[in-house]
């Protein structure tokens, strides 16, 4: 990082061009210059970052990302987040400002200076950055781990006090690489590199509907740093916020914890919790003495969010996050709930 070549990208059809280095990518180094070039997952694979490849050349970091098809390759268009240039590059994409951030990205060292394990397979990771870097509630970051091919993206699940404190509460995958690293590998003090931030599922600060969150596994992170900024913001003092989270079983719940820190808990911020599986870890309720049954609600977290907010749904503005599965039956919901779509919040990740 900071050693390697630069080259100048040049959007087509415009006079705007920007460096980027050879060892960062077409995507990434757009959002650092303040170009609101489109993205989504940040790692390959949803292809809204495809861009055409007018002239120059570029290596991908990851050539079968599923983001491409071949007719895409035959067309000459490249994934923005995977494309590495070695060559002034002339690219044609397009740009709009919903995609450009106030908090532009950076790279930089973070040390791992706390864990704490929340359920039987989340854990929260606290790193201290090198520098502060500003991100805002409900936001992303990227994080290249020893071992490990390619970036993984992960939410962050607090709010920034411009002290360098970044945190994460990540589920463990199985078979995955980047949690294997992360939960195996990694010892406090350790040091890896963070891209950040990214993501559009950001707090509205200027509006003043009340919000519902709707997660489940690690999707809980995003929504816990969306309340968090709102309990931090006085101009959101009378915003109300419902955080709807989902599990499979007792044992996968948490958040309520983290929530009920929060000034007005039961009267502004409520948590509303939900398994759906109830006999599959019968012994396992988060606080609570082996053998203790689940006496809560039993389903899936989408239904419940409509049960409790009902017909007052299309008035609330909406953040989500969580497995591809839940995300669907989420947005599926919504549509149906009739939800204006710019009231709808939340990144795509596979």
């Amino acid at each position: 990082m900071g050693d390697a070549a630069t080259y100048q990208i040049t959007l087509a059809g415009s006079e705007q061009q920007y460096p980027c280095a050879a060892d960062d990518t077409l995507l990434r180094a757009a959002l650092r210059a303040g170009i609101g070039m489109p993205y989504e997952c940040n790692v390959g694979s949803c292809g809204t970052c495809k861009v055409e490849l007018v002239e120059g050349a570029v290596d991908s970091n990851w050539p079968e990302a599923p983001g491409l098809s071949e007719r895409d390759r035959g067309r000459k268009r490249v994934l923005g987040c995977q494309s590495r240039p070695s060559a002034d590059c002339v690219i044609k994409a397009r740009t709009a400002p919903q995609y450009q951030s106030s908090c532009r990205p950076q790279r930089v060292a973070a040390s791992l200076r706390l864990c704490r394990d929340l359920t039987h397979d989340i854990r929260e990771f606290r790193f201290q950055l090198a520098h502060p870097v500003s991100f805002l509630p409900g936001q992303y970051a990227l994080l290249s781990l020893p071992g490990v091919s390619g970036p993984r993206a992960y939410s962050l699940a607090n709010i920034d006090l411009g002290d360098g404190d970044w945190q994460f509460q990540i589920k463990r995958t199985p078979d995955g690489a980047g949690t294997k690293a992360l939960f195996d590998r990694l010892d406090v003090g350790a040091t890896v590199h963070i891209d950040g931030p990214y993501g559009l599922a950001y707090l509205r600060r200027d509006c003043r509907r009340d919000i519902v969150c709707i997660a489940g596994g690690s999707g809980l992170a995003p929504v816990l740093s969306i309340a968090r900024g709102v309990a931090a913001d006085a101009a959101m003092a009378a915003v109300k916020v419902h955080l709807f989270y989902g599990g499979r079983g007792a044992r996968d719940i948490c958040g309520e914890r983290e929530l009920q820190a929060l000034p007005g808990y039961g009267e502004r911020f409520f948590y509303h919790p939900i398994i759906s599986l109830p006999d599959s870890q019968p012994d396992s309720q988060p606080n609570s003495q082996p053998g203790a049954a689940w006496s809560g609600k039993v389903g899936f977290v989408h239904e419940l969010a409509l049960e409790v907010m009902g017909p007052s749904l299309p008035d609330h503005e909406i953040y989500f996050a969580g497995p591809p599965a839940m995300a669907q039956a989420v947005q599926a919901m919504l549509m149906a709930a009739n939800v204006p779509g710019e009231q709808v919040h939340f990144d795509a990740f596979y």
